[in-house]
C-alpha cells in the first residue's frame, strides 16, 4: 500500500522550516509521496497579511520542487472555507489504495480533537506531528493517548525544531532584512518580484 503525507496549512509563506518538517515525516513514515495542501481560507483563524491564494500556491509549487514533492489546489479551489475532515475524505476517494498521514504542528496537533468533525479525520489518516518548543514532546505524547482514545492513530517524533515562522519572514521582509537563511531561494525572489508583505500585519 502506498503513503502519502499530506502536509496542510495556510504557508503564508512557506518557508524552510515547514520543509525540514516534511522532509523528516517523509523519512520516518516511508511516504512514497508528499502532498502539500495550501488552504484558501483558514477556518480556524483570521490570518494576518495573508497573501492571495495564487501567490501562496506558486511559492508552494516552487519551494517543493527540488523535493520531487507535490502541491494540491483541493482547497484553493473552493469558494467557501473547507475543514480537514473534508480535505482527507477527498484525498481518500482519490487515492483509494494509499495509507494517508496528516502532518500539523504542534499548535494544531494540541487542539485536534476539538476541530471540526474530528472522528471523520482520525478515520482518514494517521496524525504526525513534532514539538516546536523543549517543553513540547510529552504534552504532545500525552495528547496522542487521547487521539488513540478516540480511535484514531498518531505519530509523534522528536524532529529537530529549525526556528522558522511565517511571521518572523513577513516581518524581515516588511523591515527590508535579507529572508535567505529563511525561505528558499525561489520563494525569496518570488516575494520580491510581487512585492509581497510589505505592510504592516
Amino acid at each position: 500500500m502506498d503513503k502519502i503525507l499530506v502536509y496542510g496549512g495556510t504557508f503564508n509563506p512557506i518557508h524552510n522550516g515547514h520543509l525540514h518538517l516534511a522532509a523528516s515525516f517523509e523519512k520516518i513514515t516511508g511516504a512514497q509521496r508528499v502532498l502539500l495542501v495550501p488552504t484558501r481560507v483558514p477556518p480556524h483563524k483570521q490570518a494576518k497579511e495573508l497573501a492571495c491564494e495564487e501567490d501562496r500556491l506558486a511559492m508552494c509549487r516552487l519551494a517543493v520542487k527540488p523535493f520531487g514533492w507535490r502541491v494540491s489546489d483541493l482547497e484553493i479551489r473552493r469558494e467557501s472555507p473547507i475543514y480537514t475532515a473534508d480535505t482527507l475524505e477527498q484525498l481518500s476517494a482519490l487515492y483509494p489504495k494509499a495509507r494517508l498521514y496528516f502532518l500539523t504542528g504542534e499548535d494544531m496537533f494540541m487542539t485536534l480533537l476539538s476541530w471540526h468533525d474530528p472522528i471523520r479525520i482520525l478515520r482518514s489518516a494517521t496524525i504526525c506531528a513534532a514539538p516546536r518548543s523543549t517543553s513540547g514532546l510529552a504534552q504532545m505524547l500525552a495528547y496522542a493517548v487521547k487521539i488513540r482514545q478516540a480511535g484514531g492513530e498518531a505519530l509523534v517524533r522528536d524532529v529537530s525544531y529549525l526556528p522558522v515562522s511565517s511571521t518572523q519572514v513577513r516581518r524581515a521582509v516588511r523591515e527590508k532584512q535579507t529572508v535567505h537563511t529563511l525561505v528558499p531561494p525561489a520563494v525569496e525572489s518570488y516575494i520580491a518580484q510581487h512585492s509581497l508583505y510589505g505592510e504592516p500585519d
